[in-house]
């Protein structure tokens, strides 16, 4: 039971570092100075995180970090320049927490920890990357005060109810490296549009045609998809969004064919083979929105309620803004106009017509 207690507490310090590592060593150091917790003799090596110098140094960084958490986007920098330093930091305070021990059990929780450190920095990361795409700045105010009012409680619950805190993180840990992959993809596709939103300047200049060329590889899936592939209108490069059928952020091509303009049809390839998707779009709504980092184009029907959205970098809002009148052009029902011969009229009639 000791054991247990002990690898508890010190993967739950790694886990805990990786949403902020200064905060957990200032919390546990303070607890510690000032008696709020008896640290047990298998932890007596964490007694120097009470040492006054170590509580001013945390307390500063925690300081600067919680400044820097409540300001979209230096949250984001601050985070991505932590990438490395949260695991690196878990990992020892997780090997501190064991006390002695031999070297290959410290190396393993090392690893564990460094491990579950990167798995809620990755977490945390991804979920500031979503709310700075809000235009307010109230959101991240609010989501960076409930991540240290969590630090502090899980500190402070840690050292008494160990076993049960480290299984509730272990879930959260066994949630976060399921959703790993696309945490990841997310982070990278949001860096991409700020590279994008920094480096080019916006197209403002109309498109009068789309390209109907697809890159060879995005082709060949086409024709993978459709045995009898219908000749193509028109194809763009974007990114997938929200939508029942489709792997949000992906990169990949939206490709239309006059021959079936009720369908359109997102072409993208992942590291396992083709993620490609035919829609039907029929009796579907098109809008486009402005985002902070890109064009944002929304498909969505009101009757059943479904909606499929992508994403078009800022560098291509005069493409997304003629890819939404084309779709409009096709979801917009036929006007019939009927041409009738007007009737003849009397002799009379003509005499009184001015």
């Amino acid at each position: 039971m000791e054991v247990l207690q002990t690898l508890s507490v010190a993967l739950g310090l790694a886990a805990l570092s990786g949403y902020s590592l200064y905060l957990t060593v200032f919390s546990t150091g303070l607890a510690i100075h000032l008696g709020w917790v008896h640290l047990a003799p298998q932890f007596e090596s964490l007694s120097v995180l009470g040492d006054p110098g170590i509580l001013i140094v945390s307390g500063l960084l925690f300081a600067l970090e919680f400044l820097a958490d409540k300001v979209p986007w230096v949250d984001s920098v601050w985070d991505a320049v932590h990438t490395v330093i949260r695991p690196i930091g878990g990992a020892f305070l997780a090997t501190r927490a064991l006390g002695h021990a031999t070297p290959v059990f410290e190396v393993v929780v090392a690893l564990l920890g460094g491990a579950m450190s990167f798995a809620s920095h990755s977490l945390k990361a991804s979920t500031r990357l979503v709310v700075n795409g809000s235009p307010e700045p109230f959101s991240n105010i609010a989501v960076s005060t409930g991540e240290n009012v969590f630090v502090v409680g899980a500190v402070a619950l840690l050292w008494h109810y160990p076993v049960a805190v480290f299984l509730c993180l272990c879930l959260l840990f066994a949630l976060t490296f399921y959703f790993l992959p696309k945490i990841w993809r997310s982070i990278s596709m949001n860096l991409w549009f700020i590279s994008r939103k920094l480096n080019q300047i916006a197209g403002t200049e109309p498109i009068d045609q789309l390209p109907s060329k697809l890159p060879s590889r995005y082709e060949a899936l086409f024709r993978r998809l459709n045995s009898n592939a219908p000749p193509i209108a028109w194809a763009v490069p974007c990114v997938s969004g929200k939508g029942k059928y489709l792997e949000p952020n992906r990169f990949g091509y939206l490709v239309t064919s006059n021959e079936e303009p009720s369908k359109v049809w997102f072409i993208t390839k992942t590291m396992l083979g083709s993620a490609s998707k035919m829609l039907e779009i029929e009796q579907f709504k098109v809008s486009l929105e402005r985002r902070l980092l890109f064009e944002e184009l929304n498909l969505y029907s009101l009757g059943k309620n479904r909606r499929f959205s992508f994403k078009f970098d800022s560098a291509s809002a005069a493409l997304a803004t003629k890819v939404a009148a084309e779709l409009e052009n096709r979801l917009s029902p036929a006007v019939s106009l009927t041409l009738t011969e007007p009737e003849k009229m009397t002799e009379p009639e003509k005499i009184a017509a001015p």
